[in-house]
């Protein structure tokens, strides 16, 4: 269930991580991610604990529940422990996009709606980039390595970070694809970018660098 979703998401140019287990879930949760979507049923401590835990440390970063059972008082349980909703299995995964859409949209977060760095304008909520004002026509994909990249700026982005959080784990190690989508980005930010170097960096046996403006998401 988690590889399909995680496709599904990635295919519509979300960045998805992946954890295994209840304990991982909080480790990993507290981190800066825009949504959460939490089963109940994982290994270690499940899921209505792992809400729980969450919401005690951060207020604002929607949890989306899952879970086989339909039960109305688990829904209320994990209403009142803090989710934001909740998606009783089984349900179309373009239930799911909408639901992950719409509590994207409603997050009352305006500082994280858009991201500037240098000539660089993202709109997230609209998924839109804009180089000096002028928009550039991405695909799902093109946008998602951009914003990976972007909110990654001041640290070099591995080859094998940038496979897992835009395409996903079973992406083939040998394929030119990063490489090529890298290409496509440069040649349409830079085009339009009037400076002399790219926005994006090669270190050679690393990764990718995008420099650090000192320009914060708002």
């Amino acid at each position: 269930m988690a590889a399909l979703l995680s496709r599904a998401l990635r295919e519509s140019g979300y960045a998805v991580d992946v954890v295994s287990d209840g304990n991982e879930a909080v480790t990993r949760g507290t981190s800066a991610y825009d949504l959460i979507l939490l089963d109940i049923l994982l290994p270690g401590i499940d899921g209505f604990e792992v809400c729980r835990v969450l919401r005690s440390v951060m207020d604002t970063t929607p949890i989306l529940m899952l879970s086989a059972r339909s039960e109305i008082a688990d829904r209320v349980r994990g209403l009142e422990l803090g989710a934001d909703d909740y998606l009783a299995k089984p349900f179309a995964v373009e239930e799911l996009r909408a639901r992950v859409s719409a509590l994207l949209r409603r997050r009352a977060l305006p500082q994280q709606i858009t991201l500037t760095v240098g000539n660089i304008r993202l709109e997230r909520g609209k998924r839109s980039a804009f180089v000096r004002d002028q928009c550039v026509e991405l695909t799902a994909k093109e946008y998602a390595l951009l914003e990976y990249l972007l909110l990654n700026r001041g640290r070099v982005v591995t080859r094998q970070e940038i496979a897992e959080h835009v395409w996903d784990e079973h992406f083939d190690p040998y394929s030119n694809l990063i490489e090529v989508y890298i290409g496509r980005l440069r040649q349409k930010i830079d085009g339009l970018a009037q400076q002399a170097s790219s926005f994006l960096t090669t270190r050679r046996g690393e990764g990718y660098f995008v420099e650090d403006m000192g320009q914060e998401p708002r």
